[in-house]
């Protein structure tokens, strides 16, 4: 798994690292010695430029031989209950959120999550390699195997593999992904909950949804996809247009994943420590509750950022 420094203690870094036409086409406080003019026209120009980072998806009328998952992560802990793996030869990434609510029960809420991240990335160490590798019996085992360590608690989670072209998916709750093509969003996974703020759940008591219940499928992938897998500390945070936006210019600017994720963390936790700015988990609980909240939601965030790479003979 990979070892992450919070990023609290690197926000310095990651701040630098936000291009000032970013900071002010999302609103966020502009540095000194940035001008909204020029960022705005120098984010505009860039918007509109081809990423110069993509290849040819043909190479003289060769078709790839295969796809890979160059990936990367950030981590924003709040209350470090949130958990992540990924695997690059074997084309496989995951996260999990642990459920909140447990701390009151004075239980370790992240304990559950790490179990699933902890579980599933052994079991695909352990998978010979070349084997495809299907979320869901990943996902079934990994929560399988946790309920038997007598792990606490509850979690939401998404585990995404790459098998030939075929992205494959298994998530329960509101933990999701969002797979951009050409800097175009074109799909979106879709939260599951019961009620606002309250997303199915994996429980160690089992009185949760079952692994039945989460939602699979594929599709297909090709060169030059993004596909960004989070907490909801990320999308609730981070309105689609407004992910759709920064993944567009880190292509165009030429970010490697690990520039993109630090980017995206950075800016959805600038978001969530705001009490104006509108965001995903405020407009929906106006929708949802009738009330006139406004501002981010604060919370611990994981932005996976996995580029689809292919691989030529």
């Amino acid at each position: 798994m990979e070892t992450l420094e919070p990023i609290q203690q690197t926000l310095g870094e990651i701040d630098k690292r936000i291009p000032d036409a970013l900071r002010a086409a999302f609103g966020l406080e502009k540095r000194a010695s940035c001008s909204s003019e020029d960022a705005i026209a120098s984010f505009f120009a860039l918007y509109l430029e081809p990423p110069h980072h993509r290849e040819r998806r043909e190479r003289d009328g060769e078709e790839p031989r295969a796809l890979r998952m160059n990936w990367a992560s950030c981590y924003a802990p709040r209350h470090n209950e949130d958990a992540h793996f990924g695997h690059d030869e074997a084309g496989v990434v995951g996260v999990a959120d642990g459920v909140g609510g447990y701390r009151k029960k004075g239980v370790d809420a992240g304990a559950f999550s790490r179990g699933l991240m902890t579980s599933a990335f052994l079991q695909v160490l352990a998978t010979e390699s070349g084997t495809p590798v299907c979320p869901y019996t990943l996902l079934e085992r990994a929560y399988e195997e946790t309920v038997a360590s007598a792990a606490k608690g509850g979690s939401t989670a998404v585990i995404l593999s790459l098998a030939g072209t075929a992205l494959k998916w298994a998530f329960i709750g509101d933990s999701a992904f969002a797979v951009f093509r050409d800097g175009r969003l074109v799909h979106r996974s879709q939260r599951q909950q019961r009620r606002f703020n309250c997303p199915f759940q994996l429980k160690a008591t089992g009185k949760g949804e079952r692994v039945n219940k989460a939602d699979v499928g594929q599709m297909a992938v090709r060169h030059g996809d993004v596909v960004v897998l989070g907490t909801d500390g990320l999308f609730d945070n981070m309105f689609d247009a407004e992910l759709e936006v920064v993944v567009r210019m880190g292509m165009a600017l030429g970010f490697s994943p690990k520039n993109m994720a630090d980017v995206v963390a950075g800016i959805a936790y600038e978001i969530s420590t705001s009490k104006t700015r509108d965001s995903p988990y405020s407009a929906d609980s106006r929708r949802l509750q009738g009330d006139q909240r406004r501002g981010g939601k604060p919370d611990d965030i994981t932005v996976v950022v996995a580029f689809i790479v292919s691989l030529y003979s």
